[in-house]
Formats: C-alpha cells, structure tokens, sequence
C-alpha cells in the first residue's frame, strides 16, 4: 500500500495579523506558516493503513521553499518521505491550478524510482490512496481535495470518519457523515486507487494490540526520521513536474479575489508584571498577591 498524504501551511494566527500584497493575495513569504490543523487527521488516516496493511506514506506540499517547516510538522505525525512542490511560476495559485499541480506530483511519483535504488527503475504503480483534509485555516473552500481527485479520475470518498482497506479485493470501505451532519453516517465502498478527504471527526481505529504496538514502533521511528527530514526531502519545480505555466500559479487561477478581511491580532485580555527571579524582594512581593488567592495565612 502506498499512500500520499496533501498538505497545506497555513497562517500561523496566533502571531496576529497576516500580510496581503495589494491585489489581496497573502504573502506568505512575509507571514508565519504552519500545517493546516485538518490535515493531521488525513495523515492519522494514513499511518493506520500502514499500520493495518504497511507499505508507505508520502506526504505532499506546494508552497515556497519555507514549506519546508510545513513538511517537517507532518513528519512528526508520520511520514516515510517528503515532497515539496516549490517555484514561482506556482505562486498566487488558487485551487484549481493548486490541483493541477499536485495532480502532477502525485503522477511523478508513481513513475518515480523505488527509494534507494542506484540504478533506473520499473514505472511504478500509481498510489493506492490519495488522503487529503477538510478545508484549510485560510481559504476555508474545501476545494483542493476534489479537484486534485478529479484532476487524477479517481473516485473520491469525503467527510471520512473511519476506514479500513481490503487490499486482496482492491476496495476501500468508510464511513462518512452524510452533508457533513455528524448525526447521520453512512457506510460506502469504492475501488482502488481512491481519494479520501477525511473529515475533524476522523478517529483512528486499533482494536488489536498487534496494531496498538505498530502504531508505537512508526511514530516511534518518524520521531528519529524527523531530526533529519531533509534527508527524506525531494523538491521538485515546474519544469520537473513538466508542466506548461498557462495552467499553474497566478496565470492559470480563474479566480479572482475581489477583497479580503484581515484578522487582527487578539487584543490582550490579562496584564502581566515581569518579575526578576534573582530579586528577593520582587519575588516575595508576588507571594504576598498570591497568599490570599491560595488560601494561605
């Protein structure tokens, strides 16, 4: 089983207010970046496939070369190895041409060489499974997912919440709310290869202590990994992806952003007093406030 997992960096909003050019695109060189919170739950999704059925997990970002970070964070969740899709002419890319790229990753990696192989090798399989998750922090459009899956025709199972794979059958069979009402669930199947968006309710399933123990040993391992991750790292740019930059980055966007509202930064609820910890007296000055709120004498 092999399994790639799509991730996005995000606006870091505990940093405060983020930055726009002044066409209302976010500089996201200018802005503090971190994984999309969803996209933890796909790659939860994926380590319990490998855990049950092993094989890899890949996971997949197109953003600058700072994404890096973005790659590192998903590695310390679980990953085999690294694909970062960085250029310019990627730049500005709203969902769609956002899709059209990954799409292309994805298809390069399944033609890519086996991993630790000198020599060329065989075209390989496509991935089995395609994770991606629901919605971003920023754009909030829960697009990428469905177009990269129709960009790859493959069919695609949304609001997952719980999933097993039947390998020797080439099936996938989810569970998954149905208009995203956790209230309602309904169990589908579909073949392989398939595309899952897993949804915030996603649960990771280990019954058997078999699979609790696998579960420990892979994150104990992507813990190692993840000191080096660059060593498991490839970046890949347009012209490797061969791809025409009519269709990718700003000029391939047919959206058009017609104007944004920044989030300012939370103001300040509590005041706070810098105490010196060598000052005697600064610091009994803080026990004599805090004796009475602690019920001393």
């Amino acid at each position: 089983m092999h399994s790639v997992v799509l991730t996005k960096g995000v606006p870091d909003f505990r940093e405060g207010q983020v930055s726009f050019d002044e066409d209302g695109h976010l500089e996201r060189g200018a802005t503090p970046t971190v994984m999309n919170p969803n996209d933890e739950f796909a790659l939860e999704a994926a380590l319990q496939t490998k855990v049950k059925r092993g094989g890899r997990v890949s996971v997949m970002s197109m953003g600058p070369p700072g994404y890096e970070s973005v790659l590192e964070e998903a590695m310390s969740v679980y990953a085999d190895d690294l694909y970062l899709l960085s250029d310019r002419e990627m730049a500005a890319a709203d969902t769609w041409s956002t899709a059209i790229t990954l799409s292309a990753g994805i298809e390069k990696i399944g033609a890519a060489d086996e991993q630790g192989s000198s020599s060329p090798a065989e075209e390989s399989e496509e991935p089995d499974l395609v994770f991606a998750g629901f919605k971003t922090a920023d754009g909030e459009t829960g697009q990428t997912g469905p177009q990269t899956a129709w960009c790859l025709d493959r069919s695609i199972v949304t609001h997952v919440v719980a999933l097993d794979v039947e390998e020797d059958e080439g099936r996938l069979r989810a569970k998954r709310l149905v208009e995203g009402d956790p209230d309602e669930i309904e169990t589908v199947e579909t073949s392989l290869p398939a595309f899952v968006v897993t949804d915030p309710e996603f649960e990771a399933s280990y019954r058997r202590a078999e699979h609790r123990l696998r579960h420990k040993e892979l994150r104990a391992e992507t813990a190692d990994r993840v000191e080096n991750y660059e060593d498991h790292l490839t970046t890949w740019s347009a012209e490797e992806l061969d791809l025409d930059p009519d269709f990718i980055g700003l000029d391939g966007s047919p959206t058009i952003v017609s104007g944004v509202d920044p989030i300012p930064k939370a103001p300040s609820e509590r005041e706070a007093t810098a105490v010196d910890p060598d000052d005697p007296e600064e610091l009994h000055a803080v026990l004599e406030t805090m004796r009475p709120l602690a019920g001393g004498d």
